[in-house]
């Protein structure tokens, strides 16, 4: 037997339409059998709460080893999951093809999809994530659904906690009236720029369709301005928030609608472009693992990129097109979890080096947010206290500038920073949420302003 991970780690696929993928007593086999090994090892023990709720309660059973540890003291070690990948991704020496073969994220994963198939994931909870629904709901009364989730609203906030379950002091995204893929192009596309014939579509992802689109304005202003004819196209979520509460089969369903569609414009010549890295991450690896036969759904994984690893591939190998300033101050860039997890390499960091005189720190801390995790009642003050080291280093950065390519991690490290400040106050940063916004800002494009209504 080999020790450590000294080949490249692999995932098998996802057999969750088998019978045993759910069966509690499979399944307590197997959390026993990968938590011993943990146990042995507590590499990850600083990378989020289930580890230290593991090891405390190993630790604190009447033998100290799992024999002694009753099932029942499971779930709050799975509950605490993010589904970040970073236990396998950095830390876990016993990844496949080890013989130990272990899969933290996708164990924590087959136990949701039990809880789910129980009908144990709460109504408050399946209708948060319904994201398509509800988006499409909030942009008919913009202002008022923004006025009552805003933090700080003592009338409605309480309600939304006592109702839903949501912590009333977590930061909620605001929504648009107009969705990011009803919006015209704002740039004519560039005919003089080195990468003038490529083709993209924007998959706009619910977040930017729905919360904010100006990401995907400076996205297709910057590809416009960089020779890339693009099309926004969105058939429907991308099903993580589903993927996050075990509901396996309705993420089936939108990888078989959403590849669909987009192979459609593969076919064409098109590459397609996620403009967050949770989504490029469900198109590009999670989605043929739960479909590994689906030869739609493998295309459309090989001809994905996320924005910002797009845009470093323009830039090696056609170059960019000329007209980039400087940025007017320093960037704290914040190296989302599900960024990582595409071991595609910091191309955020990448893509903004590219500006003139650059001065950005990276910070490859979790944030803590874990999607929708982050913003529960009873996840809330551990998801702050996790992104406690991302957000020191954002505090003591002195940086203009704040973002990630997840926009809800950046907004959540923001209060992180808020609670580390003695008299309450967030730092004084500029509004933009991810790094494709300041690429545009120093081109002087559309799209840099922020979240607005």
């Amino acid at each position: 037997m080999s020790e450590g991970s000294l080949e490249a780690p692999i995932r098998h696929d996802i057999p969750w339409t088998d019978p045993g993928f759910t069966d509690p007593e499979a399944i307590d086999a197997e959390l026993r059998r990968v938590f011993d090994i943990c146990h042995g090892c507590r590499r990850c023990f600083n990378l989020c709460d289930s580890f230290p709720k593991l090891f405390d309660l190993i630790d604190d059973s009447e033998s100290g080893e799992l024999d002694s540890v009753d099932s029942a003291g499971f779930k709050p070690v799975a509950d605490a999951c993010t589904l970040c990948d970073m236990c396998f991704m950095t830390k876990c020496p016993y990844v496949p093809p080890h013989e130990f073969n272990l899969d933290f994220p996708h164990l924590m994963l087959r136990y949701r999809a039990m809880e789910h198939k129980e009908g144990k994931v709460a109504f408050a909870h399946r209708q948060l994530v319904q994201t398509d629904r509800n988006g499409k709901m909030a942009r008919l009364a913009a202002p008022i659904a923004n006025w009552a989730s805003a933090r700080g609203n003592g009338l409605t906030r309480p309600v939304l906690e006592s109702v839903g379950g949501v912590h009333r002091d977590a930061d909620l995204p605001k929504f648009h009236s107009t969705l990011f893929e009803k919006r015209p192009a704002t740039e004519p596309v560039n005919t003089q720029a080195p990468a003038y014939g490529r083709k993209a579509v924007l998959y706009a992802t619910c977040f930017v369709n729905y919360n904010n689109p100006d990401i995907g304005e400076a996205a297709r202003a910057v590809l416009a301005k960089n020779g890339v004819e693009t099309e926004v196209v969105y058939p429907s979520c991308c099903g993580m928030p589903q993927l996050e509460q075990g509901d396996i089969a309705d993420v089936a369903k939108k990888a078989k609608a959403v590849s669909t569609e987009l192979a459609a414009w593969i076919d064409k010549g098109y590459d397609i472009i996620a403009l967050t890295p949770s989504c490029a991450l469900m198109l590009k690896f999670e989605w043929p693992l739960i479909l590994p036969g689906d030869e739609t759904v493998k295309k459309l994984s090989e001809a994905t990129s996320d924005i910002t690893e797009y845009v470093v591939d323009i830039a090696k190998n056609e170059g960019m097109a000329d007209g980039l300033s400087p940025l007017d101050g320093k960037v704290a860039l914040h190296f989302a979890c599900h960024a990582r997890a595409q071991n595609m390499g910091p191309k955020a960091m990448e893509m903004l080096k590219l500006t003139p005189d650059a001065d950005v720190q990276l910070m490859e801390r979790c944030s803590g947010h874990g999607g929708s995790w982050g913003v529960m009642k009873e996840n809330f003050e551990t998801a702050i206290k996790v992104g406690r080291p991302v957000s020191r280093q954002v505090k003591e950065s002195g940086a203009a500038f704040v973002v990630s390519e997840c926009p809800l991690a950046r907004e959540h490290v923001l209060q992180g920073v808020e609670r580390l400040n003695e008299d309450g106050e967030t730092i004084n940063v500029e509004p933009a949420q991810h790094p494709i916004q300041l690429l545009a800002r120093a081109y002087g494009l559309s799209g840099t302003a922020g979240n607005k209504s």
